[in-house]
């Protein structure tokens, strides 16, 4: 505990009577300016303490709600997967494990498949939750109107009339799909190198059938407590079909839906978990109207067999790096709003940067505008571009940490 503040010390007047009375009215006058400059430290002092009362107050009712707390019995969170005349089936989150409970007249007229609800020890239902999507889920990236176009992409034109057809037209044309007598692909998954556009094709797609956009990555769906990674995929889907017509694109699925393995932690058990939940919601997703599905991996050799087969990802799409004539054209999209002198050559440039991803090409036109800035220059140059080509190289052949951030 703090130490009370210590008292100003008392000021005393001492005068001599027979001294001539302008001794004494200074001496009184000072002896008044003492009184006030204690009288200010009093007030300062008293003040202080005060804020230290405050403080105590606070920190009190702080612990009387902490003990509160600890003398409250612990609730769990449980979800009734049935209703029937003994009462409710629930499972309770976290070990999935499945009680039948008894519920009140009253409480059973209230409950419905999937609420979920708060339980104590004895599996007896407290009260029903309030049927909120999982925050995290409401944080994914949801974009309602992308912007990316189709003119943006470049050198995909085989892949991205493949992904067109199995996202755009079933949500565009699903009479075509009814009069042929067809299912239409039930997923797509992309694979390919990093940085080779396969984000933008899925956000094309979305902007050109007016679909919500749904983003979330796999590493996102591996949580770290048992049940909340099949919880979360449970919402992402449950959004989905809020939000539609919708897409919903999965990055790094093999974080999630790697191959399975004989291993017994915790950590792995929990990933399988997950996957199995993401299984079950894509056999089902059909009956959830206008969702499409989108995965996308740079690492295809990864994934488990299941989330493969036929029902599943009906189209499975390789995105290579670009080719020298889709390099040109790359270039020439990524460079649209600068302004260049006319000896700027995309096919020399193209025929110089063979293995480039289309980021690393859209971050070399950013590091030749770079060069023309720092020369105090408004018109990007072929030498400006060649700069920045050497520049990249060696960061490559240094493996530099700058590298790393041209292949993400």
């Amino acid at each position: 505990m703090s130490r009370s503040p210590s008292l100003p010390d008392r000021p005393t007047l001492d005068v001599d009577p027979d001294s001539p009375p302008e001794e004494r009215l200074s001496a009184l006058k000072s002896h008044y300016e003492e009184i006030l400059a204690v009288h200010d430290q009093l007030d300062d002092q008293l003040e202080s303490v005060r804020d230290h009362q405050q403080e105590l107050r606070e920190r009190v009712e702080e612990l009387q709600r902490e003990n509160e707390t600890l003398k409250t019995a612990s609730l769990y969170i449980a979800t009734v997967e049935d209703l029937n005349e003994d009462g409710a089936i629930l499972k309770q989150h976290g070990n999935n494990q499945e009680v039948l409970t008894d519920v009140g007249s009253r409480l059973h007229d209230k409950l419905e498949v999937g609420d979920r609800v708060a339980i104590n020890d004895s599996f007896a239902v407290q009260r029903v939750l309030d049927d909120e999507t999982d925050a995290r889920a409401q944080a994914m990236e949801v974009d309602e109107s992308p912007t990316v176009e189709y003119k943006d992409i470049g050198g995909l034109e085989d892949e991205l009339r493949e992904v067109r057809e199995a996202v755009e037209d079933p949500l565009l044309k699903p009479e075509m799909f009814d009069e042929v007598g067809v299912e239409p692909p039930s997923g797509v998954l992309l694979h390919g190198p990093p940085g080779t556009g396969k984000t933008m094709m899925a956000k094309a797609v979305a902007n050109e059938t007016d679909a919500t956009f749904i983003k979330m990555a796999g590493s996102e769906l591996v949580q770290k407590f048992i049940g909340e990674g099949s919880r979360l995929v449970r919402d992402l889907f449950d959004l989905a079909e809020q939000k539609e017509p919708s897409i919903i694109f999965i990055d790094e699925i093999d974080a999630v839906a790697s191959k399975r393995t004989d291993s017994k932690t915790s950590g792995d058990a929990e990933v399988q978990r997950t996957m199995m939940q993401l299984l079950s919601e894509m056999d089902g997703f059909d009956e959830r109207g206008d969702v499409r599905i989108i995965a996308a991996t740079n690492r295809f050799d990864m994934l488990d067999e299941a989330i493969l087969r036929p029902g599943r990802f009906d189209r499975l799409i390789e995105v290579p790096n670009p080719d020298e004539d889709a390099r040109a054209h790359i270039l020439d999209i990524h460079t649209r709003g600068m302004n260049l002198a006319e000896a700027v050559d995309y096919d020399a440039l193209a025929g110089k940067t063979e293995g480039f991803s289309g980021a690393q090409l859209e971050s070399l036109t950013t590091e030749a505008g770079m060069f023309a800035i720092r020369d105090g220059r408004d018109t990007v140059t072929m030498q400006d571009f060649d700069d920045a080509l050497e520049k990249i190289t060696e960061s490559e052949e240094n493996d530099s940490p700058g590298h790393a951030a041209y292949v993400q």
